[in-house]
């Protein structure tokens, strides 16, 4: 046991070494703690530090949440996942009729996703006041892009859709169903969902970085994300949720089993499902502007790992399958950041100009490389580490950022042309 603390917090340390971490790690096996540790800054305005029991946006994690709720009321007939959800949403609530609830829940409805960079949603329509109405007709209401059930594809709009059959079949808000069906049987007192107003007790700020600067994350509204994030918990509640899960808590052990059935793409409900080390893994991560978040649980093992984060440094990802390759005894090698490739300054230049208006843009500005998003205001700064290859500066990246000419000679990134002020 002792050797695997030392393992543990040795490659930890080497690996945060590299990068300015704000946030929780925890390593939980058969109840004992392996590993616990704060860093970094909950609130630089206040000079607070970041402590065990601060509290996290955990995002995408959000989504077990959202789906578990949706079981509960399954489990009480209130709903059949397997029929049509139009039949649980508001008269106002249109959607194809051949999309069922669960559908949403394993991502395969087929929904238009309105998570990309032509779509003026993030950083844009999310800094705007809320109207679920309006959010509605605006984002999700589109022509489906494939027949439900035919293919996986990640979209928050699904999230949103259960959080809002919850209201409509609960009768309660979508908070306040969490919080009396989830939170209070659970002793999950540091937990809430955030609507962007009301003040949470040890939250911590969400951090990034522009040029070499540490920022507050540009802004938008917690409330577009009603569903598919937005709540807030620390490592301490998370654990008690963990048990909820491996302990087979609140639901019958019939829905159980439908919680936890792998659909396409290993995603359950909520949860992706893997088989590695012998075991089953269950797991899900977040990621939002200031947030990383990464939660594995290996129920036959009685194994939790939780990453909660308040900046943008560390890949949560590389971390925890790293975290869990030590627990399981497999060799780890130490991490390092991507080496940088000299450039010179006009073959530098030519990777610089505009990809998508307000969106993607490079800039060389006194001898750096910027990739700059919402029109101008963040600056992140990229390194070349090949050609045509560029790394974050600050953030620890697996695949880095690939700028090359199509065949039609236009350099691309994201897949965009640069545009052609000539033209």
């Amino acid at each position: 046991m002792q050797s695997i603390r030392l393992k543990l917090e040795t490659y930890i340390n080497k690996y945060l070494d590299l990068w300015d971490f704000y946030g929780v790690i925890q390593v939980t096996r058969k109840g004992e703690v392996l590993f616990e540790n704060a860093y970094g800054i909950a609130s630089i305005e206040f000079g607070i530090k970041n402590n065990t029991n601060s509290c996290f946006s955990i995002a995408s994690i959000s989504k077990q949440f959202t789906a578990f709720a949706i079981m509960l009321l399954y489990d009480k007939n209130m709903l059949d996942i397997d029929k049509s959800a139009q039949l649980y949403l508001s008269a106002d609530m249109k959607i194809d009729e051949s999309i069922t609830i669960h559908h949403l829940l394993s991502h395969t409805s087929g929904l238009y996703n309105f998570h990309n960079f032509d779509n003026d949603f993030f950083a844009g329509y999310n800094r705007m006041n809320y109207s679920r109405n309006e959010f509605f007709r605006q984002c999700i209401n589109k022509k489906p892009t494939n027949p439900p059930g035919m293919k996986y594809d990640y979209n928050n709009s699904n999230y949103n859709l259960l959080a809002w059959i919850i209201e409509n079949v609960s009768g309660e808000k979508y908070e306040d169903y969490i919080r009396n069906n989830i939170f209070l049987p659970l002793n999950m007192m540091n937990s809430d969902v955030d609507d962007g107003c009301k003040p949470i007790k040890n939250r911590s700020s969400n951090y990034s970085k522009d040029f070499d600067s540490i920022i507050r994350s540009p802004y938008y509204n917690e409330k577009f994300s009603i569903g598919a994030g937005a709540i807030i918990s620390n490592c301490d509640d998370l654990f008690k949720w963990y048990t909820c899960l491996r302990d087979r808590k609140l639901l019958s052990p019939k829905t159980y089993i439908r919680f936890f059935k792998e659909n396409k793409n290993n995603y359950c409900y909520g949860l992706e499902h893997h088989h590695i080390y012998g075991t089953a893994r269950y797991s899900h991560g977040g990621d939002h502007l200031g947030v990383s978040t990464y939660m594995q649980d290996y129920f036959d093992e009685d194994i939790c790992v939780i990453i909660l984060s308040n900046n943008e440094s560390i890949h949560q990802y590389r971390l925890g399958n790293a975290i869990s390759d030590i627990l399981h005894q497999v060799d780890v090698d130490y991490p390092l950041k991507h080496e940088e490739i000299p450039i010179n300054e006009n073959k530098l230049k030519e990777y610089c100009g505009t990809y998508l208006k307000d969106k993607i843009q490079v800039e060389f500005i006194n001898g750096k490389l910027y990739f700059t998003r919402f029109s101008g205001n963040l600056h992140i700064e990229i390194y070349p580490v090949g050609e045509g290859r560029f790394a974050r500066r600050y953030s620890d990246q697996i695949h880095p950022y690939s700028m090359a000419k199509n065949k039609n000679g236009k350099m691309t990134f994201f897949g965009y042309e640069k545009d052609d002020p000539t033209i």
